[in-house]
């Protein structure tokens, strides 16, 4: 089992930056990939980018290329999501997601454990 717990939300103008902590306990069975997905509300919770288990490769959805970087400190079993550039559009709850395996997808349904999420509020 796997726990997860966000930290780093909050409240920042159009065009400021926040970081997303992500720290993972427990005892996963293989190396973990790591995910952020968001919720707006009334909206079904979407995919924002992956690492996979040794930061070697990511992806992001095209809405935040450019202005999020995901990153990980497997010493301190830690994923970050650095968002800058931040537009009223990101404003939703982000959940941490990790997934068993050595590689990340864009499903949601691929990801083992959740975190309770963090939220982001974006002004204009």
């Amino acid at each position: 089992q796997v726990q997860l717990v966000e930290s780093g939300g909050g409240l920042v103008q159009a065009g400021g930056s926040l970081r997303l902590s992500c720290v993972a306990s427990g005892r996963p069975s293989v190396a973990l990939t790591m995910g952020w997905f968001r919720q707006a509300p009334g909206k079904e919770r979407e995919f924002v980018t992956a690492i996979n288990w040794n930061g070697g490769a990511t992806n992001y959805v095209d809405s935040v290329k450019g202005r999020f970087t995901i990153s990980r400190d497997n010493a301190k079993n830690t994923v970050y999501l650095q968002m800058n550039n931040l537009k009223p559009e990101d404003t939703a709850v982000y959940y941490c997601a990790a997934r068993e395996a050595y590689r990340g997808t864009t499903q949601l349904n691929d990801y083992n454990y959740w975190g309770q999420g963090t939220q982001v509020t974006v002004s204009l």
